[in-house]
């Protein structure tokens, strides 16, 4: 696909961002589970506790990967990709790659020496798209959590 250009989100875009999230919410049929608002986005991204790179096309943002750092005790700085998400009606088009290597490229000029995120286990597209990009897909770690 021409046309697209992968940058970082502006502050004034959040409203986009968080759509796309409740997009993905709703494709992962989870959609109950998205409860934080728009408000806590803008406030936790000026806090800088996360970022956002997105794909523009004809000045409309139809796609992000929304990501933080942190670190392994094992293997040091890494990137975690919490969204990662492009509209329905651009998918297979190439915007998931362009902006996968967006991200990937980020964690590189970070310095980080891993990067690491979840997939569900039934989302075959999204599978085999991290596989074609050589991804470790892990199944001897179950993931935990404890809500707050």
């Amino acid at each position: 696909m021409t046309n697209i250009k992968i940058r970082k989100i502006k502050a004034s875009e959040m409203r986009k961002a968080y759509e796309l999230v409740r997009e993905l919410a709703i494709y992962e049929k989870a959609e109950e589970s998205l409860t934080i608002g728009l408000e806590e986005y803008n406030k936790q991204f000026e806090e800088q506790l996360f970022d956002i790179l997105v794909a523009e096309h004809n000045s409309s943002i139809i796609g992000m990967a929304l990501y933080y750092p942190t670190f392994s005790t094992w293997k040091g700085k890494m990137m975690y990709l919490e969204d990662f998400v492009v509209q329905e009606a651009f998918r297979k088009s190439g915007v998931g790659q362009l902006l996968f290597d967006a991200f990937l490229e980020e964690a590189k000029t970070q310095d980080c020496k891993l990067v690491k995120w979840q997939v569900l286990d039934w989302n075959e597209p999204a599978i085999n798209f991290y596989k074609k990009n050589n991804a470790t897909i892990e199944d001897e770690w179950l993931s935990c959590k404890i809500f707050l």
